[in-house]
């Protein structure tokens, strides 16, 4: 154990001669940190959807409003039927089509019912599955905050309830890439170390200094520990 010093010593000025391994151990893994995230990130925005609106009512202008500031859902466009909606998804411009079909402020309103018509283009399988489950979130939203399911019908019995609610502290919008940086950072410290490990051992191939370490009395287990101590 007292040569590890002196080998841990010739590896520190080896390296600090050396820019290229410098720029491997430093500039590459923070590009890298960097760059990683926003290609892995599996955020879902930005889908098209394609609204038919035969209502034309306050609470059919509310839930479009809600869904396009969602931020998650881009509106490509407004037609009078749901033919010409399609079309919207057969020139792969719209990813859904959201139909509001007449009476639907009525029928909410009077029965407390209401079905909506939602179509999904099935090519962009992954898109159109996470696009629908946005979609029915922000709908049963909206039907919880409606006025009329708030306001509890006169002389019925409330049943109690608890309200959970929780929020992210250091990512408040849940984006994935803030999630990925933790595993990423790992990955690159791992991968790094034993690039840097073998590119040392073929630079001291290549300059001639391992021919003189083969010659001295250190043993084998002595040169890969001083090798892996150090990165």
């Amino acid at each position: 154990m007292s040569v590890l010093p002196f080998i841990l010593q010739k590896e520190f000025r080896q390296i600090f001669r050396d820019k290229t391994i410098l720029a491997m151990m430093f500039a590459m893994p923070i590009i890298q940190l960097i760059i990683l995230p926003l290609a892995m990130n599996f955020d879902v925005k930005n889908v098209n959807i394609a609204v038919v609106d035969h209502d034309h009512s306050s609470y059919s202008r509310q839930l479009i409003t809600k869904i396009v500031s969602s931020g998650y859902f881009k509106l490509t466009g407004s037609e009078l039927s749901y033919d010409r909606a399609l079309q919207h998804i057969e020139k792969e411009e719209a990813d859904l089509v959201m139909e509001i079909p007449q009476g639907f402020e009525r029928n909410l309103v009077r029965e407390g019912v209401q079905k909506i018509g939602l179509s999904a283009d099935a090519i962009n399988g992954t898109k159109a599955f996470i696009g629908s489950g946005y979609l029915n979130a922000i709908i049963k939203d909206f039907n919880e905050n409606l006025e009329l399911n708030i306001t509890a019908p006169a002389g019925a019995a409330s049943a109690g309830t608890i309200d959970i609610t929780y929020s992210n502290w250091f990512n408040p919008r849940a984006e994935s890439k803030y999630y990925l940086v933790p595993g990423i950072l790992v990955l690159l410290l791992t991968m790094i170390g034993g690039f840097i490990t073998a590119l040392n051992i073929v630079k001291e191939k290549e300059t001639g200094t391992i021919e003189q370490i083969n010659v001295t009395p250190i043993k084998k287990w002595e040169f890969i520990a001083g090798k892996l101590v150090l990165c």
